[in-house]
């Protein structure tokens, strides 16, 4: 989680194709707190304490970004997004505990809230409670009012990804990009997936989409020349390997390379 950036962490946060999709509970469905309409003066200013919050977290400002959460619940103490960004902030900085808490409350106040059931599942996911958590995403979901399914999907993905479950994730990853055909995320680890099982040509497909629209991180590049290696076309992998050098030198990925540490 470390190596995330915090703007990807809370997009993340926030927000394949045979058997059920999940297993957990239904839920009542409700709409996002955060779309509600706000008939109070106190619901106003809350909502622009949390809205001002999310951004200061998108560029790192987190003490500022947890003021601001405590100020709108200080405004409407019951508007759950408060506790929700409460959550998300004390997640990133480990405080695991607050965080749990703070997830809880916010479902208490909002139960059907697919947002924070996507916060909150994303959370278990990453504390170790990965069933607990994909629970929670289920509902994320299959909430009909939920404008990111797609990242609930690809956090269910992830999930799986920690159960070290390939074939339940590569489900879950294809049901983001049915949802959202550009999840760059799900597209990744459908490529990580296919070249894990051996199907290089898949996994190639999947690179060639991510990277066609320009999104060639560190860790796709490196994919890309071990896929290239695998299939044996040699200037395609020098192609990538260029790449990798030019703009992402100091990483571990490229040291990877220099190390021949192809597996």
């Amino acid at each position: 989680m470390k190596r995330l950036l915090p703007a990807l962490a809370f997009l993340g946060a926030l927000g394949g194709c045979a058997g059920p999709q999940f297993a957990g509970p239904a839920a009542s469905i409700e709409r996002p707190a955060s779309e509600q309409p706000v008939v109070t003066e106190a619901r106003r200013k809350a909502k622009v304490h949390v809205e001002l919050g999310q951004a200061y977290f998108q560029v790192g400002r987190y003490g500022v970004a947890l003021d601001e959460a405590k100020s709108a619940a200080a405004h409407d103490p019951g508007y759950a997004p408060a506790y929700q960004l409460m959550g998300l902030v004390n997640m990133y900085l480990e405080q695991n505990a607050v965080a749990a808490a703070n997830f809880e409350h916010a479902l208490k106040l909002a139960p059907g809230d697919p947002e924070i059931q996507n916060s909150y599942g994303w959370f278990l996911c990453t504390t170790g409670n990965e069933q607990a958590g994909l629970e929670q995403l289920a509902s994320a979901a299959r909430n009909p009012y939920y404008q990111s399914q797609t990242r609930a999907y690809a956090n269910a993905g992830l999930c799986q990804l920690r159960l070290k479950n390939d074939a339940a994730a590569e489900v879950q990853f294809l049901r983001a990009i049915e949802m959202d055909g550009g999840n760059q995320q799900a597209i990744f680890h459908l490529a990580s997936i296919t070249y894990r099982r051996g199907a290089y040509e898949a996994a190639k497909q999947y690179l060639s989409i991510l990277h066609q629209r320009g999104e060639s991180s560190a860790e796709s590049l490196w994919l890309a020349i071990r896929v290239e290696r695998k299939l044996g076309d040699r200037s395609a992998e020098a192609t990538f390997v260029q790449q990798l050098r030019r703009r992402y030198p100091g990483s571990p990925e490229y040291q990877a390379f220099l190390q021949g540490q192809y597996q």
